[in-house]
């Protein structure tokens, strides 16, 4: 670190090339000046991937002040060089200098790599190292955090939403303010649901395009190479957008933990009366308003009620057509009236058509499922899970309810009495196999089911592992057990 505090001074001397907006060459004004960028880049990779972070500093600080412009990598890496810096140094001046340029970092990327980095991201990231190296500048950093997300909105990343939803809390806290915090929740059920939407559909979207290849390849018309080439791209797509899905939904996880104590329905409908007329003409900020009610159960608030009707009507889409299904369903199921019915089967039927993904579709045909399975309508429920299905192959709790369908009765002529159970007992034993998480409730509704007796199958001249048809509405072979 001998060189740190020299260097240091250099880059925020009068001379220092930050203050060129976007460079006149790329990596020098001449030859010699493009080979020696060209040495110290190099020299910045090599000792940053051996760890040797001093080193790396020095070669880094050429780089950026005499030409930025050359490698946004200068830019990539800086957080985990400054981080590494700024723990080992020891002198508070130095220190304080680091962060200093770490910060500024931030601020010019996007000036000099405005196609690899957003505005929104670097004030997103100068909050993060705000709250992590200078917390006395709290209030400056929560500014900065919603500045960040409300340009990013969607495009906003899981570490800055722990980090400016933990702010906002420890901010809730110190002033006694709940309204701080229910804000940052709706921005983060608002973007975050829609992060992870579009994730979906680019996952959803890799997945169909690797089958189609599977079958030209299947069908002779790509070669094992070509083949090769392009599923490499799908299965590195695939895995990207599924691991950003479970990084947002575990993100959404703590936040929906995190706001809990505060955001009771009692605070969220006082909250929200007080502002209705304030934003009842504005669709983004009711969209928040309902979406954050929703997702807290608070659906009998009239102020919800009234958002949501308001919604539907303006800009109906999946969403309001899902949400409008849940009330009409809970009604249904308090008053059992045919009009609830119809129009819970309406508004399900709608969603499904709204969908932009096939897990939205199939959760909708779940819901849809459910409707029918309250009213009593079984091959008709039975036909919406297998839609559900057909849309997402591992939804356990489709064959859960396709089970419990079963388990209710079955009888006709010459049926075994109780055989219903053993079809039942197949799709509890295939809502296990495809869907772990669900495995303990399948598992104990099978356990709960009655098979035949063994004298009904001496009777028949049956015993276990035989096939054996079970007919009235169901239809389906299965297994003697």
């Amino acid at each position: 670190m001998k060189k740190i505090l020299a260097i240091i001074a250099l880059v925020f001397s009068g001379s220092f090339i930050f203050a060129q907006s976007p460079c006149s060459f790329k990596y020098g004004a001449n030859e010699a000046d493009s080979l020696k960028c060209l040495e110290q880049i190099t020299n910045f990779r090599t000792y940053y991937n051996a760890k040797a972070y001093s080193d790396a500093y020095e070669a880094w600080q050429y780089v950026i002040q005499h030409s930025p412009c050359s490698w946004d990598g200068i830019y990539t890496n800086a957080q985990t060089l400054f981080q590494n810096l700024i723990k080992d140094e020891k002198d508070s001046a130095r220190r304080e200098m680091l962060i200093d340029s770490l910060m500024y970092t931030f601020d010019v990327r996007n000036t000099y790599f405005p196609d690899k980095f957003t505005p929104g991201s670097g004030l997103g990231l100068k909050a993060y190292n705000t709250i992590r190296y200078r917390k006395s500048e709290y209030e400056k950093a929560f500014e900065w955090f919603v500045q960040s997300v409300e340009m990013e909105k969607e495009n906003t990343q899981p570490a800055v939403w722990d980090a400016y939803f933990q702010l906002a809390e420890n901010l809730t806290k110190a002033k006694r303010d709940t309204s701080i915090v229910i804000e940052a929740y709706e921005r983060a059920t608002d973007y975050i649901d829609l992060s992870i939407l579009n994730a979906t559909k680019s996952y959803e979207q890799s997945v169909d395009a690797l089958e189609d290849l599977q079958a030209k390849f299947d069908n002779g018309e790509l070669d094992r190479i070509a083949f090769d080439k392009q599923a490499k791209k799908f299965i590195n797509d695939t895995t990207r957008q599924q691991k950003l899905i479970v990084n947002y939904r575990k993100t959404l996880a703590k936040v929906n933990n995190a706001v809990t104590p505060y955001a009771s329905c009692e605070v969220m409908d006082m909250l929200y009366t007080k502002k209705f007329d304030e934003i009842k003409n504005d669709l983004g900020a009711v969209s928040k308003m309902v979406n954050t009610m929703f997702k807290g159960e608070c659906t009998s608030s009239p102020v919800f009620l009234e958002g949501l009707s308001i919604l539907h009507k303006a800009s109906p889409n999946r969403n309001t057509a899902y949400m409008m299904g849940n009330l009409t369903l809970k009604k249904y199921a308090t008053d059992k009236n045919d009009e609830d019915f119809s129009a819970t089967v309406s508004y399900f039927k709608e969603a499904v058509k709204l969908s932009e993904t096939h897990e939205q579709a199939a959760d909708a045909n779940y819901m849809l499922a459910l409707a029918y399975q309250l009213k009593g309508s079984l091959s008709e429920a039975r036909a919406a899970a297998y839609e559900a299905l057909k849309a997402k192959p591992n939804m356990g709790r489709a064959y859960i309810l396709i089970g419990d369908l079963y388990s209710r009765g079955c009888s006709g002529d010459n049926e075994i009495p109780g055989a219903y159970a053993w079809a039942a007992a197949d799709k509890y034993a295939k809502a296990a196999a495809v869907d772990p998480s669900c495995a303990n409730e399948a598992n104990s509704h099978r356990a709960k089911l009655r098979y035949p007796s063994k004298d009904e199958l001496f009777k028949r001249g049956l015993k276990s592992g035989d096939s054996v048809h079970v007919g009235c509405w169901i239809q389906e072979n299965t297994t003697v057990r």
